[in-house]
């Protein structure tokens, strides 16, 4: 019998962890009329601080969006205590790509860029922004690439299917055009 730090340590397989994910939305719907997201909280987080001259915060957040908050911190507790308690067996960047990565400038260690995940690096400014950037964005278009693609298309919402096949349409571009010349 394996313990379950043996079990947590290893990937579970696609056909295990997708349907519980799908069964997450339809159960947290029909048990608590309640629509699984995160980018949503951005908003109760705003809302939160007492933002007022904003007519978008203004609302009884804790009414509409507390356990949203609870579980994004719950996932944030989860994942500093996973990574803390379970040494992660992470992969290594092929070596093309190292060595591309090597090439402008950028210090790869096993799977990460060196600067972007140190807290003096200029990175980590980027993606303090970036995450702020996303989170209005995200906001903006009515869900996050996830919420529109699980909650979305779950309830047969056609703005989430459209969301869906662009951003399809944007990775493929960002994959196959800009990676060029950024790399």
């Amino acid at each position: 019998m394996k313990s379950i730090l043996e079990i947590i340590e290893q990937p579970w397989p696609w056909y295990v962890s997708g349907p519980l994910l799908g069964l997450i939305v339809p159960l947290l719907l029909v048990l608590s009329n309640k629509q699984f997201g995160v980018s949503s909280s951005f908003r109760h987080l705003c809302a939160a601080t007492g933002v007022k001259s904003v007519e978008y915060f203004n609302y009884n957040w804790k009414k509409k969006g507390a356990w949203q908050l609870l579980f994004v911190l719950g996932v944030l507790i989860a994942g500093i205590t996973v990574g803390t308690v379970i040494e992660l067996k992470v992969g290594v960047l092929s070596k093309g790509t190292a060595s591309q990565l090597t090439q402008k400038g950028i210090e790869v260690n096993g799977f990460f860029p060196i600067d972007t995940f140190s807290f003096s690096g200029v990175f980590w400014w980027v993606l303090i922004l970036g995450g702020l950037l996303i989170g209005f964005g995200s906001r903006y278009a009515g869900g996050c690439t996830g919420g529109h693609a699980i909650t979305g298309l779950s309830t047969l919402s056609l703005a989430s299917l459209l969301s869906v096949i662009g951003f399809f349409i944007g990775g493929i571009i960002s994959t196959l055009i800009l990676l060029k010349y950024i790399l």
